[in-house]
């Protein structure tokens, strides 16, 4: 065999370069691995798999015999079977069947998931809040204003002690006109002890983000809690769509954050026996015609016996312009404001619709206001209710005017913080500072100021962090495309993935350098003049 001899110089060049290459290769390994490590931070593990063994090689590539198929979650692949899965398992499981949902998952479902029996419960696995709990899509066909309204269905004949925690609820209307059809939520019917808790419900295509229905009438015992709901419908005519709406008796509506809803924040049908505390309610961007509403004459014939209204806070509109030395007021953007702050009795909402029919019995104690508002509260058609120790709170202001819907037959008074209609409300308990006005009807058909300055400068609420909420989500984990109006929500890096970045930069730049130094006294003392054979 000949040996083709190799000179001092070739061999140099050589080690030089295999040296450059393998430079390349570390700065490729190390710069890939340092995102690959921060991405393994910041990011949750896909919804069909988790690593068992803790990410210590960053260096090296995930291995497939390092994932196995999660186990404790529904997926939302296949699509095409997907809502059909979901309600076999809550049709063929029982009384006390889980349905639970991958965390930071949508599942784009095309009917509503129906509740079967009592004590099952639909919820996203370990109970988390933010943009980690599963997403519900109404992905359902529409057709001329008909079609898919509802995501999760409780009022079966068996559906007593459901509940529906730590899920959001996207109802896609994305700005198109309402579809006929159920809630986002459709609860209660003729059950009892049913709880909503710690659930985003938003953008419903109907009428309502949560409706919890009587049954006949008899529905009892539904809380409702720490659930973060809306923005819900568009305030252009007849478009509107509440927050919450409740006909259920003796229920609990506690700790609520409901923001931008369009027709009433938090509406009671009646519901005799019913506790509303501790929520809270505002507006940004679209006008409101009711906080809280107690004005529907239907279906418990106007008692509101036992309903009780207590220690709320319900924010109107606030200037959008940024605050001037001097200045008590200014323009909002939208013209945004709560027409009323309270409703009670259906003429102040209604007009002559139901006659002389009132709302009787119910309690309103302890409410507080700010902003923006046509009438803080106003009562009309109202009897043996007691109003008492109502406040305004920060800054206030009380606009608008007559509308091309009010009726010609009827005096709109002033704005004013409270009203009452002086022929209408009858044996009740009302606060001093109520002013007393000759005709309370159909109030909602007031229109807000078109700018100027007249909105207070103050602030809107917005929900606590919470551990989760501040996380950053997952990436959107679907199969196919998504419907109008769905959106795939995404954060910023979080403190834990920005310090897994650094740390791994730091290391590869030092690991880099030491190979460096390593890898350079190699090549030079390989590329000593020698002879080689």
């Amino acid at each position: 065999m000949t040996r083709t001899r190799m000179s001092p110089t070739d061999g140099q060049e050589l080690h030089i370069m295999n040296y450059s290459t393998l430079l390349r290769t570390v700065a490729f390994l190390l710069a890939h691995s340092s995102v690959s490590y921060a991405r393994d931070i910041a990011t949750p593990k896909h919804r069909r798999h988790v690593q068992t063994t803790p990410n210590l090689m960053v260096l090296f590539p995930r291995l497939p015999t390092e994932l196995h198929a999660r186990d404790d979650c529904e997926p939302a692949d296949p699509l095409n079977t997907l809502t059909d899965r979901l309600n076999t398992l809550l049709n063929s499981s029982g009384p006390g069947y889980t349905l639970p949902l991958c965390p930071g998952v949508q599942y784009l479902i095309q009917a509503p998931l129906l509740f079967s029996a009592p004590e099952q419960e639909i919820s996203t696995v370990g109970y988390p809040v933010g943009d980690d709990r599963a997403t519900l899509v109404v992905a359902g066909p529409v057709a001329n204003g008909q079609g898919h309204t509802t995501a999760v269905d409780g009022t079966c004949q068996n559906c007593s002690g459901v509940k529906l925690r730590h899920v959001q609820i996207n109802g896609t209307r994305g700005g198109a006109s309402p579809t006929a059809g159920g809630a986002n939520i459709e609860m209660g019917g003729s059950n009892s002890g049913q709880l909503v808790e710690f659930v985003r419900s938003y953008d419903p295509r109907s009428w309502s983000c949560l409706h919890i229905s009587e049954g006949a009438l008899s529905c009892t015992n539904v809380t409702v809690q720490n659930n973060d709901i809306g923005p819900c419908g568009s305030d252009t005519f007849q478009e509107w769509a509440d927050g919450i709406s409740v006909s259920c008796q003796n229920s609990l509506i506690r700790n609520n954050m409901v923001n931008n809803p369009t027709d009433g924040g938090i509406v009671l049908f009646g519901a005799p026996g019913t506790v509303v505390e501790g929520n809270t309610i505002w507006v940004e961007s679209m006008t409101l015609l009711g906080g809280i509403n107690m004005v529907d004459y239907d279906p418990w014939n106007g008692n509101y016996t036992g309903t009780v209204v207590q220690n709320n806070v319900i924010y109107g509109g606030f200037a959008s312009d940024p605050a001037v030395a001097g200045d008590t007021k200014g323009e909002n953007d939208e013209d945004a404001i709560i027409k009323i702050g309270i409703a009670i009795g259906p003429r102040t909402w209604f007009g002559d619709r139901y006659l002389n029919n009132v709302s009787t019995s119910g309690t309103v104690l302890n409410n507080q206001l700010s902003g923006a508002f046509g009438y803080g509260v106003a009562i009309s058609s109202a009897q043996n209710f007691t109003v008492q120790d109502n406040t305004l709170i920060g800054n206030t202001s009380f606009i608008g005017s007559r509308g091309p819907n009010c009726s010609t037959a009827d005096t709109t008074p002033t704005p004013a913080a409270f009203v009452q209609d002086q022929n209408t409300v009858q044996s009740s308990s009302i606060q001093n500072s109520f002013q007393v006005i000759p005709d309370g009807d159909s109030l909602t058909c007031i229109v807000p100021p078109e700018g100027g300055d007249f909105w207070p400068f103050g602030g809107n609420p917005s929900s606590p962090p919470s551990p989760s909420s501040t996380a950053s989500p997952s990436p959107t984990q679907t199969s196919g495309a998504m419907p109008p109006g769905t959106s795939s929500p995404h954060a910023g890096l979080t403190g834990g993935a920005k310090a897994g970045i650094a740390v791994g930069v730091i290391l590869g730049v030092g690991a880099l350098a030491a190979l460096t130094y390593f890898i350079r006294r190699w090549v030079l003392n390989r590329a000593r003049p020698t002879d080689r054979y």
